[in-house]
C-alpha cells in the first residue's frame, strides 16, 4: 500500500493589518486551486510595529485557529484593514462573531495573551531567516519577498513546488 507524499510546505509569513497582504490572497486562493491538498499554506505571524493593532489580529487569528476557522478569519480580517486601522481590537471581535466563532473567547484571548508566545515565536523565526516586511512566502528553502512587489512570485512559488513535487513521484 503506498502513501501519499506530505504535502509541500509554503510558509506565509503575514499580518492582518497589511494591505499588501490582502492583495496576496489572490494568489494563494490560485494557488490552492491549482494544487488542492498538494500544497499546504501556512500563515506564519509577522506583526509589523507600524501597523498599531497587527500584533492583537495575530493572537486573534490563533484563537480563531484553536476554533477552527484559520483562514476564514485571516481573509475576513484583511478584507477590513482600514477598518482595523480605524477601530481596532473591537473589529476583530466582531469578525470572530460573524464567522460563528466564540467571540467571548477571542476577546478574552486578547486579555490573557495566551497566544503571544506563538506569535513572539513566528517572528523570532521569521526575522532569523531574514523576513523583513509582509508578504514573505517560504517555500523548499527560498525566501521570496513579496512586501516591495508581488510582481511575479506567484509563477516562481508555483515553478518551485512543481519542482518539489515531480521530486516525489
Amino acid at each position: 500500500m503506498t502513501h501519499p507524499a506530505p504535502p509541500v510546505v509554503l510558509e506565509v509569513w503575514c499580518e492582518l493589518q497589511c494591505p499588501d497582504c490582502r492583495t496576496a490572497l489572490a494568489d494563494l486562493a490560485a494557488l490552492r486551486a491549482r494544487y488542492g491538498d498538494a500544497l499546504d499554506i501556512q500563515l506564519r505571524h509577522f506583526p509589523l510595529e507600524r501597523h498599531r493593532h497587527a500584533l492583537a489580529a495575530a493572537q486573534a487569528y490563533e484563537e480563531a485557529y484553536a476554533q477552527g476557522q484559520a483562514w476564514p478569519y485571516a481573509e475576513a480580517v484583511l478584507a477590513r484593514v482600514e477598518e482595523l486601522a480605524g477601530r481596532g481590537e473591537p473589529v476583530l471581535v466582531e469578525v470572530a462573531r460573524e464567522l460563528g466563532l466564540d467571540a467571548d473567547e477571542v476577546d478574552t484571548a486578547l486579555i490573557d495573551g495566551r497566544h503571544l508566545l506563538v506569535v513572539d515565536s513566528d517572528q523570532a523565526e521569521g526575522k532569523a531567516i531574514g523576513v523583513t516586511g509582509t508578504p514573505t512566502y517560504v517555500i523548499g528553502g527560498e525566501v521570496l519577498d513579496g512586501s516591495k512587489s508581488q510582481a511575479g512570485l506567484r509563477e516562481r512559488i508555483e515553478e518551485i513546488a512543481d519542482g518539489l513535487l515531480a521530486g516525489r513521484t
